[in-house]
């Protein structure tokens, strides 16, 4: 069980803590993209070789989040959350005094190690002393790193690779990390751990396994679709997980407390909310392909135009909290998944021709649907979770979105691959996606898109099927309707 405080209560300033550390881990996720070359350069290897890096560091991230929850309980989230900080800064020294591109993957891996005790374990410090009737401002907070990192990420890189160099890449999360450290110390409130908990050592073998596997199989689905480890590393992390969750469900002290899916709100954030996140991941990986292949767009003009979608994300977040508050969250939830797939079905009927201004526009409404729909799951899966549960809720729901991150990226990679195979441009199908002026050269992207729309509308199907008073208790601060269901408490 969480040894909770009943002294803790709500945090702007830890729960802006958290969000910065959620920051600096995402950002450092995807911002060594522009610093590639000027890395290879360096080193003297192939430009293709400093992905692994990336890799690395976004495995060992998805592979240590099942292993923090129990650390956090064992050790106390407090310890865990400043440690995880001290390896990631550290880690970050190690990256830019690296001589060699075998020292800088082994940093990257620590480093990743730190970021994936600080994801899970700093949520859980927010929401384990926040009150149901304020958890749509917690959550607001630990959301806007994920919509805003991606957009800072690319100039980041590339403003330090050019006008410094790429060890700054690292070296700017030195005075951050012990900033947040200090912070952490003075904001954090100790909470002892229970050191007689004991670790499930096979479910963490299996889970740890299996979500490594999964997300090696999904990095190399996105680059290398038809390689001959894609397929079977996806499908040994999903036997594995298979065998994870058979033998927590019978485990006397299983990792995970799987109970978890027996709420309703829980399972719709993590089976629809799976499905919203995978294709809404899609998007990004899309657009600069399509502008720049598909319309021969620079690669300058197609971020600019992406750009768009992480501006709607940015400029609607003042609004979200005051939407869910007045419609609740089924409404907003059906909603955005429905917007969400008109504005894919829209970006198929793209051609060079169609105006600019349009275009940005469409995406910034894409982004601002992307933004909603983000901030109704990330609160209504935890709106009826109970205190025993949350540890358990936290680890399963942080693998799973990064599981969806990694999956949208594969999922858009592989769609390209069959739209693009000769067979299917030369059916009929074929020819209904190429009709139109430059239909030729977008007809995969038409087909990419289509299909994600498809996919969408499959979240929207999971959302109606929620009470339409779900989540009440966080969405409408008071007494919770009659006939609204009551939280699933295990037995």
């Amino acid at each position: 069980m969480n040894k909770l405080s009943s002294s803790e209560a709500w945090s702007p300033r830890l729960a802006l803590l958290v969000a910065a550390t959620f920051f600096m881990e995402f950002l450092d996720g995807t911002v060594l993209t522009t610093a590639i070359p000027s890395i290879a350069g360096d080193f003297g290897v192939p430009s293709a070789s400093v992905n692994i890096t990336m890799t690395a560091y976004l495995m060992t991230v998805a592979m240590g989040i099942p292993l923090s929850g129990w650390l956090a309980e064992r050790l106390g989230a407090r310890r865990i959350f400043c440690l995880a900080i001290a390896v990631f800064t550290l880690a970050s020294l190690l990256c830019a005094a690296s001589q060699d591109l075998t020292v800088l993957t082994v940093s990257r891996v620590l480093q990743g190690l730190g970021g994936a005790m600080m994801v899970p374990v700093g949520t859980l410090l927010v929401l384990r002393g926040t009150p149901k009737s304020d958890l749509l401002r917690a959550t607001a907070y630990l959301v806007w790193p994920g919509l805003l990192a991606p957009v800072l990420a690319p100039l980041v890189g590339g403003a330090l690779t050019t006008y410094l160099s790429w060890h700054w890449i690292f070296l700017i999360n030195l005075p951050l990390g012990a900033a947040a450290f200090l912070a952490a110390l003075r904001l954090v409130p100790a909470v002892p751990g229970d050191r007689t908990r004991r670790l499930d050592w096979l479910g963490l073998a299996l889970t740890t396994a299996g979500v490594g596997a999964l997300v090696a199989g999904l990095e190399l689905a996105s680059g290398h679709p038809g390689g001959v480890w894609t397929w079977p590393s996806i499908l040994a992390g999903a036997l594995a997980l298979a065998g994870a969750v058979f033998w927590m469900r019978r485990a006397a002290h299983p990792l995970f407390d799987l109970t978890v899916f027996g709420t309703r709100t829980f399972r719709a954030t993590n089976l629809g909310g799976f499905i919203y996140r995978l294709t809404i991941s899609a998007v990004p990986f899309l657009l600069p392909l399509m502008f720049q292949n598909g319309f021969g767009w620079s690669p300058l003009h197609a971020g600019i135009m992406v750009a768009a979608v992480f501006i709607g994300n940015i400029g609607i977040k003042p609004a979200t909290t005051p939407l869910i508050r007045r419609f609740g969250f089924k409404p907003v939830l059906v909603f955005a998944s429905l917007a969400s797939a008109a504005t894919f079905a829209i970006c198929a009927m793209l051609t060079p021709a169609t105006p600019e201004p349009l275009v940005f526009a469409l995406l910034v409404f894409s982004g601002a649907f992307r933004s909603i729909g983000f901030s109704a799951y990330a609160s209504v899966q935890y709106a009826d979770i109970v205190p025993g549960q949350l540890t358990s809720a936290n680890a399963v729901s942080a693998t799973l979105v990064q599981l969806a991150t990694g999956a949208g990226i594969a999922v858009g990679a592989l769609l390209l691959r069959l739209f693009e195979s000769d067979s299917l441009l030369s059916s009929g199908f074929g020819a209904i996606l190429s009709a139109g002026p430059d239909g030729g050269g977008v007809a995969a992207y038409r087909g990419a898109f289509l299909s994600i729309a498809v996919l969408m509308l499959l979240s929207t199907a999971d959302s109606l099927m929620l009470h339409r008073h779900a989540g009440a208790e966080v969405s409408r601060p008071g007494p919770v309707p009659a006939e609204a269901p009551r939280p699933h408490r295990p037995a």
